[in-house]
C-alpha cells in the first residue's frame, strides 16, 4: 500500500510544501511571502493566510486525499528525537509560543488543521528542541547555566540515517560527527542516531558562521555587555544576526565570499580560513566526545555547497574517517520519511503530552527567544 503524505515547512518569509508518495516526492513548491502584510503578525495569527496558500497548492495538485500530514516542528520543550503525533499538549505550546516565537511553529498548527479534513494523523518530526545530551555534556561549568541540545536536529538525524545506510549498518550501531553548516552551524556527536553532544548554533558555543558569533572569549563578551548604553536585545541581535562573516566582511553570502577569495581578497581569506579552522576544530572535539571511534564525518547544509569550504574541511578532518558529503538540507524528505516510518509500523509515534513539560526557566531556554534553525 502506498501512502500519500503532505509536508509543510514554513519559514519566516516563505513556505515549502510537498506531496510525497511513499519516499517519492510527487510535487514540491516553495512559496514566497515577501511583502505580504501577515508577516508582521505573530506566527499563530498568520495561520489563516498561510492555510490559504496551502489550499492553493493542493488545488494545483488536484485536491489529493492524504494519509498523513507532517509539519516542521517549531520551538517546543526539550524532548527526545522522533516522530510526534500532534496532540492537544503540543498544539497548546505551539499556539502560545511558550518556548520561542518562530515561523516554524506554523508547521504543526497547519498540519493539525489540514489533517482533520481527511481524518488523518498529523505529526512533527525531530523539532529544533530535540535535546538528547549525555549527562557529561550538559554541565556548563557554572551551575546557574545548563547547556541545552537545540540544533538542526532534523537534518542531522536524516543525514545520519543516510550515512548509516551507505555504511551497510543499522543506525543504532553507528557513530558519526555531523556538521550542518548554514546561517548557523551545528556540529554534533551522534551515537546510535542520538545527538549526545552539540553546540548551540544560535547563542552558544561552536564556530562562528556567516551571521552568528559562536563561542567568544568571556572577558571580551563581558566588556560588550557592560559597555555604556549596552542593551540586551541589541547585543543578542548582534551576536545572532550581525556577527561572523557579516561582521568581518559586510556580507554573509558565501557566494560573494567565494568571489572575493578568487579575486585574492586577503581580508576575505583571513575570515574564511578562521571560520573553516573553527568548524574543523569543533568536528575534532565532537570526535573526542565519541572516543574517536567513528563511522565517518558528515558535511551537510547550504554552506556545504561551497567547494573551497568542503575541500578545506576534507584536508583537515579526513584523518577521522570517511567523509560523507550531503550538500543542502534534507528537511522535506526527512519530514516525509518520519511520518512514513510511523504509517508503516516501523516506528511508534511519540506522544508529546505523556510527560509534564518543565518550565522554560528550568531548561535554560528563555520562553520568548527567537530561535531560528538555519
Amino acid at each position: 500500500m502506498a501512502f500519500s503524505i503532505l509536508v509543510i515547512n514554513p519559514g519566516s518569509t516563505s513556505s515549502k510544501l510537498a506531496l510525497y508518495e511513499d519516499e517519492r516526492c510527487a510535487r514540491e513548491e516553495s512559496l514566497s511571502h515577501e511583502g505580504e502584510d501577515f508577516l508582521a503578525l505573530p506566527a499563530s495569527e498568520q495561520l489563516p493566510a498561510r492555510e490559504e496558500r496551502v489550499n492553493v497548492f493542493l488545488t494545483r495538485a488536484g485536491d489529493p486525499i492524504c494519509d498523513a500530514v507532517v509539519g516542521r516542528g517549531g520551538p517546543l520543550r526539550p524532548l527526545a528525537g522522533g516522530s510526534y503525533r500532534i496532540d492537544d499538549a503540543l498544539l497548546a505550546d505551539l499556539r502560545s509560543a511558550r518556548w520561542g516565537e518562530h515561523a516554524s511553529l506554523l508547521g504543526g498548527l497547519l498540519a493539525a488543521r489540514l489533517a482533520a479534513r481527511w481524518d488523518a494523523p498529523a505529526f512533527v518530526v525531530d523539532p529544533i528542541s530535540v535535546d538528547e545530551l549525555a549527562p557529561a555534556a550538559r554541565l556548563s561549568g557554572l551551575p546557574e547555566i545548563e547547556r541545552s541540545g537545540r540544533s538542526h536536529a532534523l537534518n542531522l538525524k536524516a543525514t545520519a540515517r543516510r550515512a548509516a545506510a551507505e555504511c551497510g549498518k543499522a543506525l543504532e550501531d553507528t557513530c558519526f560527527v555531523a556538521a550542518h553548516m548554514g546561517g548557523g552551524i551545528s556540529v554534533a556527536a551522534l551515537r546510535g542516531g542520538r545527538i549526545e553532544d552539540v553546540n548551540d548554533a544560535l547563542l552558544g558555543m561552536g564556530p562562528f558562521s556567516p551571521y552568528r558569533a559562536g563561542a567568544l572569549p568571556l572577558r571580551g563578551l563581558l566588556g560588550l555587555a557592560f559597555a555604556p548604553g549596552a542593551e540586551r536585545a541589541a547585543l543578542e541581535r548582534r551576536l545572532s544576526n550581525e556577527s561572523g562573516l557579516t561582521a568581518y566582511l559586510g556580507t554573509g553570502d558565501l557566494r560573494e565570499v567565494e568571489k572575493r577569495l578568487a579575486a585574492g581578497d586577503e581580508r576575505a581569506r583571513a575570515a574564511f580560513d578562521a571560520m573553516l579552522h573553527q568548524i574543523a576544530k569543533e568536528i575534532g572535539a565532537m570526535a573526542a566526545a565519541l572516543s574517536g571511534r567513528l563511522d565517518g564525518v558528515i558535511l551537510t547544509g547550504g554552506m556545504s555547497r561551497c567547494e573551497p569550504l568542503v575541500a578545506g574541511l576534507r584536508e583537515q578532518v579526513s584523518f577521522l574517517g570517511e567523509i560523507f558529503h550531503y550538500p543542502g538540507e534534507m528537511e522535506m524528505e526527512a519530514l516525509a520519511r518520519g511520518a512514513l516510518r510511523v504509517l508503516r509500523g516501523e516506528e511508534e509515534a511519540l506522544a508529546y503530552g505523556d510527560a509534564a513539560a518543565p518550565a522554560p526557566s528550568e531548561s535554560g531556554a528563555p520562553a520568548k527567544r527567537e530561535e531560528g534553525s538555519a
